[in-house]
């Protein structure tokens, strides 16, 4: 629960200092981890019906990694936003969503860099026997699980589709 309370803590902060951006990024985050137990609650209440509701409440509660991956998909939503904006034109709101990116990332860990995920890649193209492009998802599998949160799905995919087109 320490990250949530973190990110709690940053909002209170936020507040008192009247940071706007801070305050629409974290208090969106605070929402979508709350519809995130919310959906997990639902999904254990099917599952496990004997459950009281004290308990429930307890088993839903997401652990860090769980809103390690709450924080990276409000991230890649300001990704995408920043590149739409950018198309349409819309200088004003891609420095809003650019601001709000930023405090998002404060919360994620540091990404890795290029080189240090290239021999990530390359150990698990080797690790799985990977020789060409139809074996790329058992290479992205095996790779995310080392690299979930430090780095973007759609840079690993492009570093893993450079490795196993050099092995044609």
């Amino acid at each position: 629960m320490l990250l949530q309370e973190t990110i709690q803590r940053g909002l209170k902060a936020a507040l008192v200092e009247k940071k706007e951006a801070a305050v629409l990024a974290l208090r969106m985050l605070v929402s979508a981890i709350v519809n995130k137990e919310k959906e997990k609650r639902y999904k254990i209440s099917k599952e496990k019906q004997e459950l009281k509701d004290a308990e429930l409440e307890k088993e839903s509660r997401l652990t860090d990694e769980e809103i390690l991956e709450v924080i990276a998909s409000e991230a890649k939503k300001r990704k995408e936003s920043i590149a739409e904006f950018e198309k349409g034109g819309r200088e004003d709101l891609v420095q809003k969503e650019k601001a709000e990116l930023e405090v998002l990332q404060k919360y994620l860990p540091e990404q890795l860099a290029e080189d240090e995920l290239r021999k990530l890649a390359k150990e698990a193209v080797d690790k799985v026997g990977a020789k060409e492009m139809k074996d790329m998802g058992r290479v992205m599998q095996e790779l995310m699980q080392k690299v979930k949160g430090r780095a973007d799905g759609t840079f690993v995919s492009k570093v893993v589709k450079e490795l196993l087109g050099e092995q044609r």
